[in-house]
């Protein structure tokens, strides 16, 4: 019944986890999701035709929306603040990618997906609309909205001042 699917796995399991991630943040979760997205990928091997990371990745994104609909997106307590680093350049970096990911975390899920698609997995808009099963122009403006969200959102605009000031 393998047909290709082990190769596939072993060839793709790293770019699918990442790509889960950058849509969930969380590297456990992504893992679940990339599991999950293979299992019914599995069920479904043999009647994809053609390249079938459209269909996987398809699939991550439909059960990452179906995921955050039900999560309770509350705070999360720590015990221990984390460690910053002695390197200024370093720390400065870090607080940049946190305050991107922050921001990008504010974004709807399909604001998300689409970035993500777009910018971090080198999809063309037509790809991303195949993926996501919508319209080219819905991908057009979700990206246009996400964009905007992102121009204005305050987190971002303090690291820019931090950055001038550096």
């Amino acid at each position: 019944m393998d047909d290709g699917f082990a190769d596939y796995v072993a060839q793709r399991h790293w770019r699918l986890r990442r790509m889960a991630y950058l849509l969930v943040r969380d590297w456990d979760l992504a893992e679940d999701l990339v599991q999950t997205a293979l299992a019914k990928a599995w069920v479904a091997w043999r009647r994809i035709e053609g390249d079938p990371d459209r269909y996987v990745y398809r699939i991550i994104v439909n059960t990452h929306a179906s995921w955050w609909r039900r999560r309770w997106r509350g705070e999360v307590p720590t015990d221990t603040v984390p460690d910053r680093a002695d390197a200024q350049d370093v720390a400065a970096a870090v607080s940049d990618q946190d305050a991107l990911w922050n921001a990008i975390g504010g974004l709807s899920q399909r604001q998300r997906a689409v970035i993500v698609l777009h910018y971090f997995e080198g999809r063309t808009l037509a790809q991303v609309a195949d993926i996501a099963g919508c319209s080219l122009g819905t991908v057009k403006t979700q990206l246009s909205r996400a964009l905007t969200r992102l121009r204005v959102d305050p987190h971002l605009e303090v690291t820019k001042m931090e950055g001038a000031q550096r």
